[in-house]
Order: structure tokens, then C-alpha cells, then sequence
């Protein structure tokens, strides 16, 4: 079931709440979550929302994407599943066969 919703360009005045508000209008909001930078604690200005069901999912993707919050239009689509983005740790010698 395909009802998890990345929601991109979003304005830095953005929370939590306001996205669970914005997309409550078209079904139940499992979850709303705007993603923070952890050093400057600022929206990075994306986030995540999960919603009820796959149609609730479809409504509010067709009812927000591209609609303008504060002078910026939204992205909203269903949420590709995270890459791997490799492994961190080990050293030069680790990773290059041992020396």
C-alpha cells in the first residue's frame, strides 16, 4: 500500500502541525513530519506525510502538488523508498585491500 507522501519545496515557516493540518483535508493523517537540518535545527524544506488509506494517499496529491504555500509551489508525490547510500566507517587500509 502506497499511502506514505514526500512533500518537497516546502517554505521554512512550515511544521509539523501546519503540514498535518494542510493535508487532513482530503483523509486521516497517520503521520506529518518535516525533515530538520541537525546542526542549524532549520527545515531543510521537505518532509513526509503518511496518510490513511492509498486513496486518501491519491486525493491529496492530486488536490496539493504544485498548489503555492507562502510564494512557493509544493511537490507532493508517494514516497520513493530510501537508497542506500553506502557504508561509512572503516579506514583507507580497510577499504582499499588491506595494505
Amino acid at each position: 500500500m502506497n499511502n506514505k507522501i514526500y512533500v518537497g519545496n516546502l517554505p521554512y515557516s512550515v511544521t509539523d502541525t501546519s503540514l498535518h493540518s494542510n493535508f487532513s483535508e482530503y483523509g486521516a493523517v497517520a503521520s506529518a513530519k518535516v525533515m530538520m537540518d541537525r546542526d542549524t535545527g532549520r527545515s531543510k524544506g521537505f518532509g513526509f506525510v503518511e496518510m490513511g488509506s492509498e486513496a486518501e494517499a491519491q486525493a491529496a496529491i492530486g488536490g496539493l502538488h504544485g498548489q503555492s504555500v507562502d510564494g512557493r509551489s509544493l511537490v507532493v508525490n508517494i514516497a520513493r523508498p530510501r537508497e542506500d547510500r553506502g557504508g561509512g566507517g572503516g579506514n583507507y587500509r580497510d577499504n582499499r585491500g588491506g595494505y
